[in-house]
């Protein structure tokens, strides 16, 4: 048996499930919800194992020293690590209480039944509550991975409607968010930017900075980092405009402005084969072959796309109390332990004397400037001893600083034998890193050296530049390697040195750019063999998971699309993410406007993420999924010129609106009893796959370079 990695680091029942002598039921979890309803499959799970009504669970909110230490919610694992996790702590307990009411009862604990907490055994009167057997008790035992859980035929709460966790206090505005908080003597602070990543502060105003103090305004600098705090919020904006007024600053280089997709195949580079698996191994790139003999066709395709944000709606926030040598920090960053070691090595403060508390902010996949505003915020704590400080960012600085998902491109061969089979394949993608910017240990540099304000300090820490993530379907190479039957298929991953922004993870990670690619691709080389885009995959695939899925979307595309005018495009698109997570097919039908916009009118998303818990949970989820996704492909990409961002506000850098969203349709294949697989990221590639194969069926135009706007299609129907 597979020890589960959760439990191995936390292997007792206490820290994961506690009675409370209110009649709760508090469970605790590693992974934080940034609102894609984690909290409440995680609570249904723990109702059904325990035989508890939902309504009694309550989530903790993670915090060091409390919650487990599962890393970063990320890669799509929290319901694989944290959902396996606690259900194996409810079951061993609610055994471990049976066992307990069984010799209270004189009954045999296999007869006992369990109805909302409280244990009777049938034909007898006596009954007992979990309550009054470990109501603030410990249980003292450890988890058994090999306990047995509920028969899926008996489940009460798995699969059922729920309202979410938390969503009635969202709806009543009674929801606490970081930028919400208000503590005793709390200060409002704004960190004040220099205009690009390799600027230098060689003067501040004195006299500015005098009379600002005089106003009851604190002005904290510490090297090239500058900051203001006040009691008023207002009056920290307004002072944090004339600091930026009185400051003067000096590049001491400027960005790389060529073009873009050029560098990334032509920079210095790190390359490493990926073999079976999605496992780079530290070798040498085989050299690109021939074609076989057997090839009567051989395709070539280049794909680009450029630097993404994450976008949230709301700017990255935190609060931060410094006090007696302890420090205190709020924030929504999704790694708490990681910030945690990350903070204290930045201000060489012990970790045991740091504690991160998780609060809600505004919702992001991926590391985007939650970490580095709860440093800004505990850098100027520090300063400030004794008052807490609510630190926000604005909409310019979260645009123009939080870390990018990388730019990519993908270079793909591929050749057909006569049979209409797929007899060679290459796949490369070069792009900066998706993970070594996160501040964690255990990857290349410092942690503390990954939080932004620490390259501006008096004395910096500077970076190590990142090395190959060499994992599993980690970083560029996640979904490099289709889940489609190829022999011998050659894949390469490129690390590109010396590429102008800062990068770090974003949801999908390099996932979103190879599957695109290879879906675009597939669909060009079903066209080369004369059948169509869905029977090309089928002949491809031996996952018989993978087949129904996409069989699904056909056999629904085919119904719903009986009647659709011939002006419109239709898609499709599938991968299972990582290789190892959800299997996600999806469908668009659009049409192209005279102005040359895209306009989406349809979606289908059918998956398989296993045994489903949360059925709108999981829903939302998939068509979040859908619409980022939908965005990334249509509207958006950073811009910058050689003295920094230029991309800093929503006009800059449009995002998708209301009235594009399509109607969304969503199927989900439900296998209870199997294991939960990540769905959070499984929707991205094949939606944005299934849009470009939909816009060459509209316009006969093949977009090669994200984002697909007007102009992307204007340009390439004049250069065709």
């Amino acid at each position: 048996m597979t020890e589960h990695p959760s439990i191995v680091n936390h292997p007792t029942v206490d820290q994961w499930i506690q009675f409370t002598d209110e009649g709760r039921v508090i469970v605790h979890t590693g992974k934080v919800d940034i609102g894609q309803r984690i909290s409440t499959a995680l609570a249904i799970i723990a109702a059904e194992e325990l035989d508890v009504d939902y309504e009694r669970i309550d989530v903790k909110p993670a915090q060091t020293g409390t919650a487990p230490d599962e890393g970063y919610t990320a890669s799509s694992m929290s319901m694989q690590q944290s959902g396996t996790a606690i259900r194996l702590a409810s079951a061993t307990a609610r055994r471990h209480l049976l066992g307990l009411a069984g010799r209270l009862l004189d009954a045999d604990p296999l007869e006992l039944r369990v109805e909302d907490g409280v244990v009777h055994c049938p034909g007898h009167k006596d009954k007992i509550s979990y309550w009054s057997l470990a109501a603030d008790r410990p249980f003292g035992i450890p988890v058994d991975q090999a306990v047995s859980i509920k028969d899926p035929g008996t489940h009460v709460w798995i699969g059922r409607p729920v309202i979410a966790k938390g969503m009635i206090d969202i709806v009543a505005g009674k929801t606490l968010f970081v930028h919400d908080m208000t503590l005793p003597g709390m200060l409002h602070a704004r960190p004040v930017r220099p205009p690009c990543y390799t600027a230098k502060l060689t003067d501040l105003d004195k006299a500015t900075v005098r009379q600002l103090s005089d106003d009851g305004i604190s002005v904290v600098r510490d090297g090239s980092f500058v900051a203001v705090a006040s009691a008023d919020e207002f009056a920290a904006v307004k002072a944090a405009e004339r600091i930026a007024a009185a400051a003067s600053w000096t590049l001491t280089s400027k960005l790389p402005t060529g073009d873009l997709y050029d560098a990334l195949v032509s920079n210095v580079r790190l390359s490493r084969p990926v073999t079976t698996g999605g496992i780079p191994v530290d070798e040498s790139v085989p050299p690109l072959a021939e074609p076989p003999a057997e090839a009567t066709v051989t395709l070539k395709w280049r794909f680009e796309k450029p630097y993404l944000m994450h976008g949230a709606i709301g700017p990255s926030a935190a609060c931060a109390l410094y006090d007696e040598g302890r420090l205190r920090v709020y924030t929504h960053s999704q790694g708490i332990y990681p910030l945690r070691e990350a903070l204290a090595e930045a201000l060489q403060i012990a970790p045991q004397m740091v504690h991160v508390v998780f609060m809600p902010g505004a919702g992001c996949y991926g590391h985007n400037g939650a970490d580095d505003a709860a440093f800004d915020a505990a850098l100027i704590a520090t300063m400030i001893p004794g008052r807490p400080v609510l630190l926000k960012w604005t909409r310019d600085d979260e645009h123009a600083w939080e870390p990018y998902g990388s730019a990519m491109v993908c270079e793909l061969r591929g050749s057909l034998n006569s049979a209409g089979r797929i007899v060679d394949w290459s796949h490369e993608s070069y792009g900066d890193t998706f993970i070594m910017g996160r501040p964690a240990a255990g990857r290349t540099g410092s942690p503390a050296s990954k939080l932004l304000s620490s390259k501006f300090r008096a004395v910096p820490l500077e970076k190590t530049p990142p090395q190959p993530a060499m994992g599993p379907h980690v970083g560029i190479h996640r979904n490099l390697e289709p889940l489609y039957t190829l022999s011998n298929p050659r894949l390469v991953k490129h690390l590109v040195r010396g590429l102008p922004l800062r990068t770090s993870a974003l949801r999908t990670l390099g996932a979103f750019a190879n599957v695109v690619a290879i879906e675009s691709f597939m669909d060009q080389l079903a066209d080369a063999a004369g059948i169509s885009p869905v029977e090309l995959r089928l002949h491809h695939l031996a996952d018989n998971r993978a087949r129904h899925v996409i069989q699904l979307l056909a056999d629904r595309m085919e119904t719903d699309l009986s009647n659709s005018p011939p002006s419109r495009g239709q898609g499709m698109a599938f991968a299972r993410y990582k290789n190892s997570a959800a299997y996600c097919a999806v469908g668009v039908e659009l049409e192209i406007s005279e102005k040359a916009s895209v306009r989406l009118l349809h979606a289908w998303i059918v998956a398989d993420a296993g045994e489903v818990v949360d059925p709108s949970g999981l829903t939302a989820q998939l068509e979040g999924g859908f619409i980022q996704a939908a965005s990334w492909s249509l509207y958006e990409s950073v811009s910058y010129d050689s003295q920094g961002i230029t991309s800093r506000d929503w006009e800059s850098y449009p995002i998708i609106r209301f009235d594009n969203v399509p109607e969304v349709r969503t199927l989900l294949v439900d296998r209870p009893g199997e294991p939960f697989l990540g769905a959070g990221e499984a929707v991205g590639g094949p939606a944005g796959g299934a849009i470009a194969n939909a816009i060459y069926r509209a316009s006969g135009l093949r977009l090669s370079q994200m984002p697909f706007d007007s102009h992307r299609i204007r340009s390439t129907a004049l250069s065709e």
